[in-house]
């Protein structure tokens, strides 16, 4: 890999400010002052600096955010504030991007890659990724919901939805629903088709992925080693 485009990869610079800053000494290799940025290194082996500051290169990333309500999933949204604008400047030059949607008020479990495989797997409907919410609703759920959702219920339209389990609490106002697909909003439109509206709603695990309960609304983090581990994709790396 060019060391101008390792540096760009790793979101501190664009190439062109690499090159730059290379002018003006302010880009080592292996400790030494290197001007030529066309050269090219192994990007886990080959040490290089940038404004004093060593550079870890990663092939992929992966981000771990708790979403807000009113942003909106996605890497570009005319006069939205999106998902990709809550993470650090560095990392919103990589070409990151979020794993699927929730919708702009739902909160809540958001994967951001730029894995394009693993994202995929997750959202491919051959591989029943589970995705279990937390949700509220303005009216109590129906006796015998629980056995509807596990059948598989119609929606409006006619459109036909897998078996997914719900978890009512007592009261009826909310509980938990597991589904292992995605339709345009799917939780809301099969609450509709109760009778009830949600009021809340919050993806809690996506896949093998459980929000950390540590991370408020708007907070990330990266994943750890082991939750990588555990990504339907070989490409790790």
């Amino acid at each position: 890999m060019r060391i101008d485009k390792f540096i760009s990869s790793c979101g501190v610079a664009s190439r062109k400010e690499a090159a730059v800053a290379a002018k003006r000494g302010l880009v080592t290799l292996d400790g030494v002052p290197v001007r030529d940025l066309s050269q090219h290194i192994d990007p886990a082996a080959s040490v290089v600096c940038f404004e004093g500051r060593r550079l870890v290169w990663r092939r992929y990333t992966y981000i771990m955010m708790n979403k807000p309500a009113g942003v909106v999933s996605s890497t570009d949204e005319p006069g939205d504030r999106t998902v990709i604008d809550l993470l650090d400047a560095e990392l919103q030059r990589i070409g990151l991007f979020p794993c699927g949607r929730l919708d702009r008020d739902t909160t809540g479990l958001l994967l951001i890659t730029n894995d394009g495989d693993t994202a995929h797997r997750l959202l491919s409907p051959k591989k029943h990724a589970g995705k279990k919410y937390r949700f509220s609703v303005d009216l109590p759920l129906p006796s015998g919901a629980e056995a509807l959702f596990a059948s598989g219920m119609t929606i409006d339209g006619g459109e036909l939805c897998l078996p997914a389990t719900l978890e009512c609490d007592p009261d009826r106002l909310g509980g938990v629903l597991t589904l292992t697909e995605g339709k345009f909003h799917q939780v809301k439109r099969m609450i509709a088709a109760l009778g009830s509206t949600v009021v809340s709603l919050r993806r809690e695990s996506f896949g093998p992925l459980v929000l950390d309960p540590s991370l408020s609304e708007g907070e990330w983090r990266l994943l750890s080693d082991r939750e990588i581990a555990l990504l339907p994709t070989s490409n790790k790396n």
